[in-house]
C-alpha cells in the first residue's frame, strides 16, 4: 500500500514538474549575452504559430521561380524573358510604360504572337548566361536602396507575368511554401491563392473552378501531408480597378463554393484613391444577404497619410486588418480596438522596404502590442523582400526588445485569429503550446548550447540590414 502511494506521489510530482511553467529569465539572459547569429538561430528553431498575411505569388524566392519555371517545360510550358529593349514600340503607344520593363516573363505561346522586333528582345529562360540570370533574379527582389514602393507595385508583379498563370508552378510554390514554413516551425498558413487567370501552355484560359480542382487534388499528395501544416486560403481582388465590385461579387461566390478558400481580401496600393474602402459598402451589404460562410481580411492603413480607411474597413465587416500602419493616427480607433475582436496583421520588413516607415523607430507595432491591440507578425511578400518569418521575429526582438511572453503572444494570436472552425483552432493552439513548452525547457536547461549547430538559413534582407552574413553568403544565399 505504501509502495503504491509512493508510486502515485512520485508520478504526480513528475507530472507537475513536466507541466510547470518555465521562467522566461533564460530569454532575457540570452538577449544580453547572445550574438545576433545565436539570436537568429534561436528564433529560427523556435516553434511558431501561423502566417496569416502573405500573397502566394509574392512569397516565392526567385530561385524557386526559376526552378519551377524550368520544370514546367515538361508540361509544355517554356518561358521567355525580356533581356533588352530595341525600341520596338513608339512613345504614346498603349502600355508603353510596361513595355519598358526588363525581365518580363511570357510563355512561349504568347511570345510567338509578338512582332518579330519584340521577339528578338527575349531569350528563353533556360538560355540566359550567368550575368543575365543574376539580373533576372535581382529583378524579382526589392534589394537596392533606390528601389521602393513604385518599383514594387509597378514593376515586380508585371515581371512575373505568365509565371503566375501556370497551374504547375502554382502547385509547386504552394508546396515549397508549406515545406519552408514547416522547417521554420510553423503549423498554419493562410495564403492568398488566386486561381483566376490561369492558363494552359497554349494560352487557353483555365476556368477558376477547374484550377481550384487541380489545387485541391494536389493538396492530397504525400508531400503536402508530410509538411504537417494546416492551411486555409484567401481569394484576393484588386480594390482600385473599375470592375472591383464585379470581382468582389465573383470572389464571394467562389469562396462560398470552393474549399479550402475561406475568405476574401481586397488588396492594392491604398494611395490610389479609387480603392477607398467605403466604396464597397453597398456591395458588401448586398453580399451579406446571400452568403453566410465568407470571412474578410482586408488591407487597410498601409499608407502614409492619416485617413479613415481602418474605420471604414471594419465597417465593411473585416475581422482582420492587413498592415494597419496609420492606425496610430486615429486615437479613437485605437481605443476601440484595444482588447477587441479585431487583429492587425503586422509586416515589419514590408513596411520598411516600401517606405511606410523610414526606420523602425517610427513603426507603431510596439504601441499596438503593448496597449492591448491584438497583433501578429506575418511576411506579406517575403519572396520579394528575400526574407522569412524568422526574420520578422528577429527584427521585432532587436528593434523593440520583445519579452518571451510577447513572442508567444504573437504566435498564439496568429492561431486565435485564423479563419478556421473553433475545434481546429483549439487543436492548433494545443499543438503550438506543447511545441513551445518543449522548446522552453530545452533552452531553460542549456541556453544557447541547446541550439542546433547547423546555422539557420539567412536570406538577403537580414544579411544586408543586420550584417549577419559574410559577403559571399549575401550573394550566394539568395539565389545563385
Amino acid at each position: 500500500m505504501k509502495r503504491t502511494f509512493f508510486f502515485f506521489s512520485l508520478s504526480a510530482l513528475l507530472l507537475a514538474l513536466i507541466s510547470a511553467p518555465v521562467s522566461a529569465d533564460w530569454f532575457e539572459e540570452i538577449k544580453k549575452t547572445a550574438t545576433d547569429e545565436q539570436l537568429h538561430q534561436l528564433l529560427y528553431e523556435m516553434p511558431k504559430g501561423g502566417d496569416l498575411h502573405h500573397h502566394l505569388t509574392g512569397s516565392i524566392f526567385s530561385e524557386w521561380w526559376y526552378e519551377l519555371a524550368l520544370a514546367s517545360k515538361n508540361k509544355g510550358y517554356r518561358y521567355y524573358t525580356k533581356v533588352k529593349i530595341d525600341n520596338c514600340r513608339k512613345h504614346g503607344d498603349a502600355f508603353f510604360d510596361q513595355y519598358l520593363i526588363h525581365y518580363q516573363n511570357v510563355v512561349e505561346g504568347k511570345w510567338k504572337k509578338l512582332p518579330a522586333c519584340e521577339r528578338a528582345e527575349y531569350l528563353p529562360l533556360d538560355a540566359l548566361d550567368d550575368s543575365q540570370l543574376r539580373a533576372w533574379h535581382d529583378a524579382l527582389r526589392l534589394d537596392k536602396p533606390h528601389e521602393g514602393r513604385n518599383e514594387f507595385f509597378d514593376r515586380h508583379w508585371q515581371r512575373l507575368g505568365d509565371l503566375a498563370r501556370d497551374p504547375n508552378i502554382l502547385v509547386g510554390i504552394l508546396l515549397k511554401n508549406f515545406e519552408s514554413f514547416s522547417e521554420e516551425g510553423l503549423i498554419y498558413a493562410e495564403p492568398q491563392v488566386n486561381v483566376a487567370g490561369l492558363m494552359q501552355a497554349d494560352t487557353t484560359p483555365i476556368h477558376p473552378s477547374e484550377a481550384a480542382a487541380i489545387v485541391r487534388e494536389s493538396l492530397k499528395g504525400k508531400k503536402f501531408v508530410e509538411t504537417g501544416m494546416t492551411w486555409r486560403f484567401q481569394m484576393a481582388i484588386l480594390r482600385f480597378v473599375p470592375q472591383a465590385e464585379e470581382h468582389l461579387r465573383w470572389a464571394y461566390q467562389f469562396v462560398s463554393e470552393n474549399e479550402p478558400w475561406v475568405a476574401v481580401n481586397m488588396v492594392g496600393r491604398e494611395d490610389n484613391d479609387k480603392g477607398y474602402p467605403a466604396r464597397f459598402l453597398p456591395t458588401i451589404r448586398s453580399l451579406r444577404h446571400r452568403y453566410n460562410d465568407v470571412r474578410l481580411s482586408i488591407h487597410a492603413g498601409e499608407v502614409d497619410e492619416p485617413n479613415s480607411h481602418i474605420r471604414d474597413t471594419l465597417l465593411l465587416g473585416a475581422d482582420r486588418i492587413g498592415h494597419g500602419v496609420n492606425l496610430i493616427t486615429d486615437p479613437d480607433m485605437m481605443r476601440l480596438m484595444r482588447h477587441g475582436p479585431y487583429m492587425v496583421e503586422i509586416n515589419l520588413i514590408s513596411n520598411l522596404l516600401l517606405e511606410y516607415v523610414d526606420d523602425y523607430s517610427q513603426h507603431p507595432f510596439p504601441e499596438y502590442l503593448r496597449t492591448g491591440i491584438p497583433v501578429a507578425l506575418s511576411t506579406d511578400d517575403r519572396g520579394m523582400w528575400d526574407s522569412t518569418l524568422t526574420d520578422e521575429f528577429f527584427v521585432a526582438v532587436r528593434e523593440f526588445n520583445l519579452s518571451w511572453a510577447e513572442i508567444k503572444q504573437l504566435s498564439e494570436n496568429s492561431l486565435k485569429y485564423a479563419f478556421v472552425p473553433a475545434e481546429i483552432r483549439k487543436e492548433l493552439l494545443e499543438r503550438y503550446r506543447k511545441n513551445i513548452q518543449r522548446f522552453e525547457r530545452r533552452l531553460d536547461r542549456k541556453g544557447v548550447q541547446a541550439l542546433d549547430r547547423t546555422p539557420s538559413p539567412k536570406r538577403g534582407f537580414i544579411c544586408r540590414q543586420y550584417e549577419l552574413c559574410a559577403p559571399p553568403d549575401v550573394q550566394n544565399d539568395s539565389s545563385i
